[in-house]
C-alpha cells in the first residue's frame, strides 16, 4: 500500500514565477523520499495554449517552455548568473502571461549560445514528432499567433503539399527544438532522480488534443473537420445535474473509423510517448473510449448531441499488442453506463474513487486509487464548508475517532484509511488550503483556474510530517 501526492509542476514553489524543473523539483522530491512517499502525480506538460490549460495544450508530445529550469542553463554556459533576475518570488499565484515573456527573453538569449552538438541532433532524430512541432510553432508565430485554422493558405496547407522551402526560417524552427531538447533534458533527469528516489510518477493526458495544436494541423484526416479545417462536430458532455446546458469543450471529434484503418496509430503513438515520458499515466474522461458526446459544431451549447460507440476494445487490444508494458488510469468519474467499467477492468485498469464525491458509496477498493479530491475540486476545506446540513452531518459521523486537531487532517486520515492500494492527496488539501485556492473550476475559463501555487515549502514541510505519521499508521509505508 502507498500514499502519493498530486503537485503539478506550475505550483511549487519558484524564484523564478513558475514552478519549473529546478532545485526546488529535487527538494519536493527529497522531501517525499522522507515522508515515505511513493507517488508524484502532476498534470499534463504539454506547452499551454487557451486559457493556460494544461488540457488544450498546442501539441500532446511537446513540452512547456516555462518548466525549464534557468539556473541549469547557467550550469551550461548558455546564460551568466548576473542575468537572472528572481521573478514573483514567493509569489501565491502564476502571472502566465508576465512569466512567459520573462523567460522567453533569457531562453532566446541562451540558443544565440547554444553550439548544436551530437546529443541535440540525437535528440532531434530520434523524436520524429519534434521536427513537425517546431514548424507548427515557428509558423504561428509568423501568423500573427493565430490559429492555424485562420493562417494565411500556403501555411495552413502545408502538411498536405509542402509547397515552399524551409530555410527562411531555420532559425526559429532550431530555437522551438532546442526549447524542447532542454525541456526534456532536465524533465528525465529529473524523474529518474524521483525513481532513483523509489517514487514514481504518474503522468495525465487528455483524451482530446486541441483544434489548434501541432497533432490536428499535422493529421487532419483523423478528425472530423471541413474543408478549410474547422471541426464538423466538437467534444463536451451533456446537460446533467451540475449543468443546465453540458460541457461544449469544443475539441475536434476523432474520424475512428479512419484511425481504425490506421491500426491506431495517432493513438498508439501518443499512449506510448506518454509511458515513456512517465511511470503512469492517468487518462482523461476515459468514458470516451466507449461512447463519446458528439455535438454539432454549430450548437452553441452541448444540449443538442448524440452518444456514439468508440472502438475502446480494438485500440486497447493493438496498443498491449505493440506495447505490453503499457501503464494507465483510468478517469472514470460522473454518471457512466456499465460498459465503461467494464472497458476499464477488462485491461485491469485502474479507476478513480473522489472522497468529496464517492463517500456515501459503497466501493470495490481493489479497482481504483483514493483520492481526496482532483484538480477539478474545490479544496478539501472549501467543500467541507460549503457542504449543507445532512452532507455534513454524514461527514461528520465519517470522522468521528479521528483525533488530529486540524479539521482536513482528520480527512485525510480517512482517506489513507481506506482500503485502496494507493491513496493520492493533492497538495491544496495537505495544506488545508480555503475555496479561494481552488486549482480549476471547470466550465469557466481564465483567472484564477491554473494559476495557484505555493510560496515556500514552510507549511508544505509542517503538513509532510504529519503525513509520514499517518502513512505509518496505516501502512502505506511499504516500497516499490
Amino acid at each position: 500500500m502507498k500514499a502519493g501526492i498530486l503537485c503539478p509542476i506550475s505550483a511549487l514553489p519558484s524564484s523564478y514565477g513558475v514552478g519549473d524543473f529546478g532545485k526546488n523539483a529535487y527538494t519536493f522530491v527529497n522531501q517525499l523520499k522522507k515522508s515515505d512517499i511513493k507517488i508524484w502525480q502532476i498534470l499534463p506538460l504539454n506547452p499551454l495554449a487557451y486559457s493556460n490549460s494544461p488540457y488544450q495544450p498546442y501539441s500532446s508530445y511537446a513540452g512547456d517552455e516555462l518548466y525549464i529550469d534557468l539556473e541549469d542553463l547557467v550550469k551550461d554556459g548558455l546564460l551568466e548568473k548576473g542575468e537572472l533576475k528572481t521573478f514573483n518570488k514567493q509569489a501565491e499565484t502564476v502571472e502566465y502571461e508576465a512569466v512567459r515573456a520573462y523567460k522567453e527573453d533569457l531562453l532566446r538569449l541562451a540558443y544565440k549560445r547554444f553550439e548544436f552538438n551530437d546529443d541535440f541532433k540525437q535528440f532531434v532524430e530520434n523524436n520524429k514528432w519534434v521536427e513537425g512541432y517546431a514548424l507548427f510553432r515557428t509558423f504561428k508565430l509568423t501568423n500573427e499567433g493565430k490559429p492555424w485554422t485562420e493562417w494565411h493558405e500556403e501555411y495552413k496547407e502545408f502538411p498536405k503539399h509542402q509547397s515552399f522551402e524551409l530555410l527562411p526560417f531555420e532559425k526559429e524552427i532550431n530555437y522551438q527544438e532546442f526549447l524542447q531538447y532542454y525541456f526534456f533534458k532536465q524533465w528525465y533527469a529529473l524523474k529518474k532522480y524521483a525513481n532513483d528516489q523509489g517514487i514514481m510518477i504518474i503522468g495525465d493526458m487528455p483524451i482530446y488534443v486541441g483544434l489548434d495544436s501541432a497533432d490536428c494541423w499535422l493529421d487532419q484526416e483523423d478528425f472530423l473537420l471541413e474543408e478549410d479545417g474547422t471541426p464538423s462536430f466538437v467534444a463536451g458532455v451533456p446537460p446533467d445535474y451540475f449543468s443546465e446546458f453540458g460541457q461544449r469543450w469544443g475539441n475536434p471529434i476523432y474520424d475512428w473509423d479512419h484511425l481504425e484503418k490506421t491500426n491506431f496509430k495517432f493513438w498508439i503513438d501518443r499512449i506510448h510517448s506518454a509511458n515513456k515520458l512517465y511511470d503512469e499515466v492517468r487518462i482523461d474522461h476515459f468514458r470516451g473510449f466507449d461512447t463519446y458526446w458528439k455535438i454539432p459544431a454549430s450548437e452553441p451549447t452541448a444540449v443538442v448531441g448524440e452518444w456514439v460507440e468508440a472502438p475502446g476494445y480494438a485500440l486497447f487490444d493493438k496498443l498491449f499488442e505493440e506495447y505490453p508494458d503499457t501503464h494507465i488510469l483510468a478517469e472514470d468519474l460522473g454518471l457512466l453506463r456499465d460498459e465503461v467499467y467494464e472497458l476499464r477492468d477488462h485491461y485491469n485498469f485502474k479507476g478513480m474513487y473522489i472522497f468529496q464525491f464517492h463517500y456515501k458509496d459503497e466501493f470495490d477498493f481493489d479497482k481504483v486509487v483514493v483520492y481526496s479530491g482532483t484538480h477539478d475540486n474545490d479544496t478539501l476545506m472549501g467543500w467541507y464548508n460549503n457542504l449543507d446540513k445532512d452532507s455534513l452531518k454524514d461527514v461528520e459521523l465519517l470522522l468521528d475517532g479521528y483525533r488530529e486537531r486540524k479539521l482536513h487532517r482528520q480527512m485525510i486520515h480517512y482517506c489513507m484509511d481506506l482500503p485502496a492500494e494507493s491513496v493520492i492527496i493533492p497538495v491544496w488539501d495537505l495544506l488545508g488550503e480555503p475555496e479561494t485556492s481552488r486549482f480549476n473550476t471547470p466550465g469557466t475559463i481564465g483567472s484564477p483556474n491554473w494559476e495557484w501555487k505555493m510560496s515556500r515549502f514552510t507549511e508544505f514541510n509542517k503538513e509532510m510530517k504529519f503525513m509520514k505519521k499517518i502513512i505509518h499508521d496505516t501502512n502505506r509505508d511499504e516500497t516499490l
